[in-house]
C-alpha cells in the first residue's frame, strides 16, 4: 500500500509535522515497508484482528484518523505497543522519535522511494506513450533525482 502522506509533513518550506501527522508518517512507512519486502499490503482488518488476540481494540475510525494524521493525538501506549509488535519493530519507534528508527525500517526508505518513482515512470510511459524518448528520458531524470522545490520554481 503506497500511501500519500498527510499535508505539511516535512516538506522543504512547510511548518514542521503536527504530533498527529508524525505518528501518521510512521504509520504509512510502516504500511509501505511491507509491501516493499513483497508482501501484500495489510488490511485494516488484518491490523485490527492482530491486535485483538493481544487484547487490545482498533476501531476503523481510530485507525483512519491515525493514518491520516487527523483527529486526536493517539497516545495510547498498550495499543501503540501492540500496532508496533504486529509490524515486527520495537515500540519505541511509534513512543520516540526518528532517533529509533529501526534498522530494518531504515533501510527500507530508499527502496519504497524507488518502488514510487518507478510506478509513476510506469504510468507517464504508458500515458505519453507518442513523446520523444528525449522527453521520457528527462521525465524519468527528474523522477530519479527528486523534483525542485515549488519556491525554486517560483524564485526564478
Amino acid at each position: 500500500m503506497i500511501t500519500k502522506m498527510p499535508d505539511g509533513a516535512g516538506g522543504a518550506g512547510s511548518p514542521p509535522p503536527t504530533p498527529q501527522q508524525e505518528l501518521a508518517r510512521k504509520l504509512n512507512l510502516l504500511l509501505d515497508v511491507v509491501v516493499a519486502e513483497g508482501n501484500t499490503p495489510y488490511t485494516y482488518r488484518e491490523i485490527a484482528a492482530g491486535l485483538t488476540t493481544k487484547k487490545v481494540s482498533l476501531s476503523r475510525a481510530r485507525w483512519q484518523y491515525m493514518i491520516r494524521g487527523e483527529g486526536p493525538l493517539v497516545s495510547d501506549v498498550p495499543l501503540l505497543t501492540e500496532i508496533a509488535h504486529f509490524f515486527g519493530i520495537a515500540p519505541e519507534y511509534l513512543l520516540g522519535s526518528d532517533d529509533d528508527l529501526p534498522e530494518r525500517i531504515d533501510s527500507q526508505l530508499e527502496l519504497v522511494r524507488m518502488i514510487r518513482v518507478k510506478r509513476v515512470i510506469n504510468f507517464a510511459a504508458r500515458t505519453l506513450g507518442d513523446t520523444s524518448p528525449e522527453a521520457l528520458r528527462e521525465i524519468t531524470k527528474l523522477l530519479e533525482n527528486g523534483l525542485p522545490d515549488r519556491s525554486d520554481l517560483t524564485d526564478k
